[in-house]
Parts: C-alpha cells; structure tokens; sequence
C-alpha cells in the first residue's frame, strides 16, 4: 500500500513497525513504501524510554531481538529521529472513530508519539473489527489522524472526519 495525502503528496519520511504476534501489516508493506521513495524508520525497544530508530533498508536489514521482536540492525538514529517522519504507522488493538488509540499498554507509543513533528500524520493499524465507534481516552492521550485497515485502506479520523479516505 502506498500512502498519499490528499493533495497526492506522498511522504517522504514514514516511521513503520515490523509486525509481531499476528498483528496487520507485513514487511511487504515496508518493502512498498520503500520501492515508492520512502525512507521508512523502524523502531527499537529500548526499556522504559521512548522509542529509538533506524532505518530500515530491506529484510535483511532485521534481527531477531527483545519480546519477540524484529528491528533494524543499522545505526541507531535515537529518540528524536521520529520527529522526522511525515506518517507514523503506530500498531493497536483497537482505534475508535475519535482518534482514541488502544495500545499493547507498555506505553512505548505513549511516550513516543510527543516527540513526532505536530504536522506528521499518525496512523493506527489495525483489523477492520478492531476500528470502533468508541474507546475509553484520557486528555493526555495522543489522538491518531487516521486508520489503517485491509478492509477500508486509510481512512481519516477524529472530530468531523471519520470516514474520509486520507
């Protein structure tokens, strides 16, 4: 899938995820935003803290690592390097139709997600099912701008938007 705007701009920066315990996505996705011009950062746990990145520059750039995981074996690009992506692909369990994000509650994301460009567009992945009319949120609660599903493709969200193809 190729994320564009909708002004047809595609992103030239997009922070993604390698999915895990049958969460949606693949590493074809990663493969196509990459063949589409993207450089695509990848996330790597790193405790309590927020998130480091580095790139990601094909399957063979993955290793096995903490919880299961997947993450990129190149430089580390550190905590702030997400303020370089235009789109942020976050995983969920659940997104309602307000933005409201349903995480795996390690709070990775949450502790993430401040450090993103305010324009960036956030993005939750998930199943079609698993995109609601409504989630419990908090005010503190970073709000994604869309959803991602196989079903529906990307859709805008949030107040006034839902149902709006991105």
């Amino acid at each position: 899938m190729v994320l564009r705007w909708a002004e047809q701009r595609t992103p030239r920066v997009v922070a993604a995820y390698v999915p895990v315990r049958g969460e949606p996505g693949s590493a074809a996705m990663l493969d196509a935003l990459r063949g589409s011009g993207c450089r695509v950062l990848l996330p790597v746990v790193v405790g309590a803290a927020p998130l480091d990145w580095a790139e990601y520059t094909g399957a063979d750039s993955l290793d096995p690592a903490r919880y299961g995981l997947l993450e990129p074996n190149g430089p580390r690009l550190g905590p702030s390097e997400i303020g370089a992506a235009e789109a942020i692909l976050v995983p969920a369990l659940a997104v309602d139709h307000r933005g409201v994000r349903l995480g795996r509650g390690a709070g990775h994301y949450d502790r993430s997600l401040p450090l993103a460009d305010p324009a960036a567009r956030l993005i939750g992945v998930v199943r079609d099912a698993e995109f609601v009319a409504a989630l419990p949120g908090e005010e503190h609660d970073v709000r994604m701008h869309a959803v991602m599903t196989p079903g529906h493709g990307v859709v805008a969200i949030g107040a006034g938007d839902a149902g709006h193809a991105v």
